[in-house]
């Protein structure tokens, strides 16, 4: 399922989403994975800093994960999934190993299924299921140093990790940890 291009010889964004393509095609072969190709646009990011990759898909009315969308209803969709665009972020693909992509693509996938069956997608229950089934992660790895890193003050643990100064950040004193209910801090 790694596709004609080993991942280390890929250096072109058109070969990240021909590596990234063949395998998804491979891994709905393999593992049952219901996505219609043929309603995925593909495209790479250079922009992206904290997500590996991301399936851009519109806001659909009413849509709810586990409950099947009605495409029918939907002006324009002709009862199929409206397009969605899966993209892929070039330095996470460069920062990965194949092991580490293949997975971020699986999670992916998981997105898209939802989204073309229900309408929406989510990281909960039906998400979490389906992400062991297909040995993957509920979140990607990370491939960029966060520029702010939040910690529990009792038992250290990481709380969040942010990338630019936010509230979070500027008022941490006025949040706790879910871990002991201790004060954040920077770490």
């Amino acid at each position: 399922m790694t596709g004609d291009i080993e991942h280390a010889a890929v250096e072109t964004d058109a070969e990240v989403v021909a590596w990234s393509r063949d395998y998804c095609r491979g891994v709905r072969r393999q593992r049952g994975v219901d996505v219609r190709f043929d309603l995925v646009e593909w495209d790479v990011s250079h922009r992206a800093k904290r997500r590996a990759a991301a399936v851009k898909r519109p806001k659909l009315p009413d849509a709810t994960v586990d409950e099947r969308y009605d495409w029918d209803a939907l002006d324009g969709a002709d009862g199929r999934p409206l397009p969605c665009t899966l993209s892929l972020t070039r330095e996470a693909f460069d920062a990965f190993d194949r092991a580490e992509w293949a997975a971020t693509l699986r999670h992916e996938l998981i997105h898209v299924e939802q989204y073309q069956r229900d309408g929406t997608t989510d990281h909960g229950a039906a998400f979490r299921e389906r992400a062991a089934e297909l040995d993957t992660d509920v979140h990607c790895p990370v491939f960029a140093d966060a520029k702010y890193e939040l910690a529990c003050e009792a038992c250290g643990g990481l709380v969040a990790r942010r990338y630019r100064e936010c509230k979070l950040v500027r008022q941490r004193d006025r949040y706790r940890s879910d871990c002991c209910g201790a004060p954040l801090v920077l770490s």
